[in-house]
């Protein structure tokens, strides 16, 4: 009895018990080159299956709209006081009153696409010294290592603030399990979770080994595992309670500026799209027909997409300007809240406003009357470039960082006025910029307003602790009434029973 051509996350997301008589077949042996002279398993034959790996790791990243996206947003937004559900239903309406549970599909895909993207980098990070290719050089191994850690310390990022404890597996396996290893190999293949701090630590170690050997940021393509992504990762890592460094926060925000970032003048500039005929009533010859932008200054890491590999998932939240009518019969996700438009009216931010929300008529009327309904605007077409980092959530980092560890609050206001002044605001008054309590509120409401539907929401209030006190008292009309209150078991989300069903190693989290 053995199990053929697996590698670790092959038994966790195909297996359902312990049975040795199982021989899988499908997307994971597919993944192997063969067998050797010595019957060993091998993954990666020469440079072309190494580049091929490569290749499908930043295909992940265009590719994997769910799980990292529309799924994070949904997290982000919904979950949040920033959006309503959107299209209500089992998968999406306990996001927006708090009932989410084990049984949430959108959590168990989640965690399959996130586990199966830790594979394909483990393969690359695992393998890649191991082949016996003269073409392939010490410099181009040491940068696809680069690369692939930089790719799963993306991944376990998002899925450590989600989940918390998780399991960590830093290379793959491909072996047979037999009667005599069972015993030895077993908790390779079932894995117990590891303590945030221990995943933190991990992410912390591959990106700073990727420094090392990542490219270095290239303004002309800014879809690439740079080191500059790597930095700004760092930065957010730094900023997270398990390893809160404010100090480190601000040596990679400081970082990224030298290596070229900065905002662009015009906020339209990063979510805007080229319309046929821009002065066209809506829907008729104004079809959009590119992307406003890609590669600005802005961008550190983005998911573009081009004429022939459109972008699926704007459709998703509203009309696709280069599609008007397509797919637009039925509810959308993330619809935008009473409460978030409020504080949009309320500072006069028309330009954040008309880039982030936009009204339609439409056939149905669950949160707005159907004739001027609210729609997310961050993604209005299939050419529009989905911006995974930008520098100014990396800089509201930073002026988080000089509040709150170095108490220097009139640099940190200086960072937020150089924000609010690109959107046509009035810099924080006196007031404000004295009290260290005002300036968290400030810096929180910037960062709301800068980065709605960009998926960052929910984590901030996590971050600030601030989850309770504001999302227990939202006074929004639209919004339905929560199944739950928001407690400290609220933090982390449920991980998926199905999964938990697979690896009797695996522990629920509190309360749930």
């Amino acid at each position: 009895m053995k199990l053929k051509y697996l590698f670790l996350y092959g038994l966790l997301l195909i297996l359902a018990s312990c049975s040795l008589d199982y021989e899988p077949v499908g997307s994971y042996s597919e993944l192997t080159e063969g067998i050797d002279s010595t019957g060993n398993t091998v993954f990666l034959k020469d440079r072309a299956a190494v580049l091929s790996q490569r290749q499908d790791l930043y295909d992940r990243v265009r590719a994997g709209q769910e799980y990292w996206y529309l799924d994070v947003l949904l997290l982000a937004e919904s979950h949040s006081d920033n959006a309503y559900a959107g299209s209500p239903g089992a998968e999406t309406t306990p996001f927006e009153v708090n009932s989410i549970d084990g049984s949430n599909p959108n959590l168990k895909r989640d965690w399959t696409g996130y586990m199966d993207n830790v594979s394909s980098a483990n393969i690359l990070i695992t393998y890649i010294d191991s082949v016996k290719d003269a073409t392939l050089t010490t410099a181009e191994r040491e940068q696809y290592k680069a690369e692939a850690k930089i790719f799963r310390s993306l991944v376990y990022f998002d899925m450590v603030r989600i989940w918390g404890n998780i399991p960590l597996v830093t290379r793959a396996v491909a072996t047979n399990i037999t009667s005599d290893n069972i015993a030895e190999l077993y908790p390779t293949f079932f894995p117990s979770q590891s303590d945030e701090k221990t995943v933190y630590q991990q992410i912390e170690k591959d990106l700073l080994d990727a420094l090392v050997s990542a490219p270095d940021n290239n303004p002309s393509d800014k879809t690439i595992f740079s080191k500059s992504v790597a930095r700004a990762l760092l930065a957010k890592v730094y900023a997270e309670k398990p390893l809160q460094d404010y100090d480190k926060v601000i040596q990679y925000c400081d970082a990224l500026t030298a290596d070229g970032f900065g905002l662009v003048s015009d906020f339209s500039d990063l979510f805007g799209a080229l319309l046929q005929n821009p002065n066209s009533p809506p829907g008729v010859n104004n079809l959009a027909i590119d992307a406003k932008a890609r590669n600005t200054k802005e961008s550190i890491l983005e998911a573009q997409y081009i004429s022939g590999d459109k972008n699926w998932a704007t459709w998703m939240f509203g009309r696709q300007l280069d599609d008007w009518n397509y797919y637009f019969t039925w509810a959308k996700w993330i619809t935008p809240s009473r409460d978030l438009v409020a504080v949009f009216n309320s500072e006069g931010d028309t330009k954040r406003f008309n880039e982030s929300v936009v009204y339609y008529p439409c056939d149905w009327s669950i949160y707005y009357p159907k004739d001027n309904y609210a729609f997310m605007y961050k993604l209005r077409s299939g050419y529009n470039s989905i911006i995974r980092y930008r520098y100014a959530d990396i800089l509201l980092l930073k002026a988080e960082a000089l509040i709150l560890g170095k108490g220097d609050l009139n640099s940190a206001a200086a960072i937020i006025n150089q924000i609010r002044t690109r959107a046509g605001l009035a810099t924080l008054p006196a007031s404000v910029v004295a009290s260290k309590d005002a300036m968290v509120d400030a810096l929180l409401k910037e960062r709301r307003l800068e980065l709605a539907f960009e998926g960052q929401r929910w984590f901030d209030l996590v971050r600030l602790d601030k989850v309770e006190s504001v999302l227990n008292n939202v006074k929004d009309a639209g919004r339905s009434p929560l199944v739950y209150p928001y407690t400290q078991y609220s933090y982390k989300l449920p991980i998926p029973q199905d999964i938990l069903d697979q690896n009797p190693n695996l522990v629920q989290n509190p309360g749930y």
